[in-house]
């Protein structure tokens, strides 16, 4: 299992039912927090380490702000996206000064090739060998992330409110995004608890497998 320690200075990640009020999480979910690692090692197939743990704990008490911005909607299909009636203002959450760590173990990944934690690993180390674009975010494309640091043996800093799986916790939190509907979308519940080390990988949530692949 690694650890990577990071700092996101603004951010939403949106609940997965919010409306009007666009609320956000208290921290990534392990979707979220999977695609960044992808994205980080420059790998554009989100299939490939399908089965692999992740998720992300919080080391400080964000401010949550609130602002109002304009929103994209589809109200009249004859009108451009941006336009007249599809858009409009609506209130929306931002997470301040978040300092995370986020977890990965790849004990369970089915693809044979190179794990994600390897290459996670040589992406900190050797950032020369790696070949992606654009800049690295933690959920939208504006929650950009200031700094990283590779955490020896997954051990957080300080106490560190994390979301790991529990069968009678509070908290659900999408592993996967069906990007299309939502029939595909896959949850794990949980809670957050405070780790002064690296949590059990059990506990961390999977991200599953394709349907079909055992």
């Amino acid at each position: 299992m690694i650890a990577l320690e990071l700092s996101v200075p603004v951010a939403c990640w949106r609940k997965g039912r919010a409306r009007e009020l666009v609320e956000t999480e208290v921290l990534p979910p392990p979707a979220t927090c999977y695609g960044a690692l992808l994205s980080l090692v420059g790998e554009q197939d989100r299939e490939r380490h399908r089965g692999c743990r992740v998720t992300a704990g919080v080391l400080n008490a964000p401010v949550i702000s609130t602002v109002l911005r304009t929103f994209w909607r589809s109200k009249n299909l004859k009108v451009a996206k941006g336009n007249d009636e599809n858009a409009a203002p609506d209130q929306q959450q931002l997470v301040i000064e978040a300092r995370l760590v986020v977890w990965c173990d790849s004990g369970e990944e089915v693809d044979s090739r190179e794990s994600l934690e390897v290459r996670v690993i040589r992406a900190m180390l050797e950032p020369g060998t790696v070949t992606r674009s654009g800049a690295w975010s933690l959920g939208e494309s504006t929650h950009l992330i200031n700094d990283a640091h590779l955490l020896p043996a997954g051990r957080p800093p300080a106490s560190c409110r994390t979301f790991l799986v529990a069968p009678a916790g509070a908290l659900t939190l999408p592993v996967w995004v069906d990007h299309v509907g939502t029939r595909g979308s896959r949850y794990a519940v949980g809670l957050l608890e405070d780790v002064l080390e690296a949590p059990a990988v059990q506990r961390l949530p999977r991200i599953p497998l394709a349907e079909g692949a055992g």
